[in-house]
């Protein structure tokens, strides 16, 4: 039975989520704050202070990050910052606010004994981007999605993040997991905590899969690339974009391998696994952070 806070958590999901639609089909009009608003069914001020809770940024402010030029110019931006933090590896500084992921592909034993012998911990916690499930084993998170109330349960979504180690024994253990979401997202401030090792992640996947989850990797916060640069980078040249995404919409560990900061050349958001509107609000969180941190 969810908590409280998680009861809240979802009803505030379910609000932000009507006005992100909302303002990704409308951003070019710019509509007002009274006008998305109204799709929360909120005051102007209780909205407001809603909005900046759970998204970390004001609805303008939002606005202003999510408009199709800002996208374009990211992109454009992006090529030198991208190539840089490629060059450095998996662990170059100004990843997720310093707070640095290091990852292990499963072996081929491991691939195929789908988990045999293995504990995997889990459990449910709010983030700033809704109700999210860790799955972490003594190697490394192992899977890392959010919850959308409308599209399934709780268990189902626990069965589709572990149905790559089925032989595993499965273990709900939320003060495990706990430290690592509050690492990740912040639990006081919502400010990453860059102590202590560097998370680990344990990716299972195909080679491809595995290349291109690397590469996701490479992409630092508040930049967005496309699916062919990723092909460039992973030594596919042409025609990969669709196999790309197919990869992309396959990662199980979602924020930390950060698939969400894939669009389209076009400069168009695109789709992603756990809600487009979750999608904008983390691009428009990130982006919103990194212009802070570089007007300081």
């Amino acid at each position: 039975m969810p908590d409280t806070d998680t009861l809240q958590h979802t009803q505030d999901y379910e609000r932000i989520a009507a006005a992100l639609a909302y303002v990704d089909e409308n951003f070019q009009d710019q509509p007002s704050l009274a006008e998305i608003a109204a799709q929360a069914e909120l005051s102007e001020f209780h909205f407001q202070r809603l909005f900046t809770r759970w998204v970390g940024i004001s609805p303008k402010k939002f606005l202003q990050q999510l408009t199709l030029e800002r996208a374009k110019q990211s992109l454009e931006a992006s090529a030198s910052v991208l190539d840089a933090a490629y060059d450095a590896g998996l662990s170059g500084p100004g990843r997720l606010h310093d707070l640095f992921v290091t990852c292990d592909a499963v072996t081929p034993g491991e691939y195929k004994a789908r988990g045999a012998g293995m504990t995997i911990r889990y459990g449910f916690h709010p983030t700033l981007f809704g109700e999210c499930l860790l799955l972490m084993t003594d190697r490394g998170i192992c899977g890392l999605a959010f919850i959308d109330p409308q599209r399934e349960t709780r268990a189902e979504a626990l069965a589709y993040l572990a149905r790559g180690w089925s032989n595993a024994t499965l273990l709900e253990d939320a003060a495990a997991t706990r430290p690592y979401i509050d690492r990740m997202f912040g639990a006081a401030d919502r400010v990453p905590d860059a102590g202590g090792e560097p998370l680990r992640v344990l990716l299972r996947g195909t080679e491809f899969q595995v290349k291109v989850w690397r590469a996701l990797l490479t992409i630092p916060p508040g930049h967005l690339t496309t699916y062919e640069d990723i092909g460039h980078r992973i030594g596919y040249t042409s025609n990969a974009s669709r196999a790309i995404g197919r990869a992309n919409g396959s990662n199980l560990i979602s924020w930390l391998v950060p698939c969400h900061r894939v669009i389209r050349k076009t400069g168009a958001i695109g789709g992603y696994r756990w809600g487009r509107e979750r999608k904008l609000a983390m691009i428009g969180w990130e982006a919103a952070q990194q212009a802070e941190q570089s007007a300081v």
